[in-house]
């Protein structure tokens, strides 16, 4: 599902017009982007819940090479689905 069969599908759910319903689907993905970006967490409880987590730097090899090189630290994104979600899925 990409994000205009989303949006088509709150607009079916929810009742509300498409532009409406766009405009509720953008401020949900930009808050929650905004809340990670300032290294808050965020849980919608039976849903899931998004944060982001440190990677440290450590040593890999380069695949055609062999050789060895660093890696530098970075931060990472992560879900982790809500037991309802998760019960549904199965």
């Amino acid at each position: 599902m990409n994000k205009t069969e989303l949006i088509n599908k709150v607009t079916e759910k929810s009742g509300l017009a498409k532009k409406d319903a766009e405009k509720a689907v953008n401020a949900f993905t930009e808050t929650i982007t905004e809340s990670l970006k300032s290294d808050t967490s965020v849980q919608l409880v039976g849903f899931g819940s998004f944060q982001v987590k440190q990677r440290a730097a450590r040593e890999g090899r380069h695949p055609q090479t062999g050789k060895t090189i660093k890696i530098a630290a970075s931060n990472i994104l992560s879900f982790k689905a809500g037991q309802r979600l998760k019960d549904a899925v199965k």
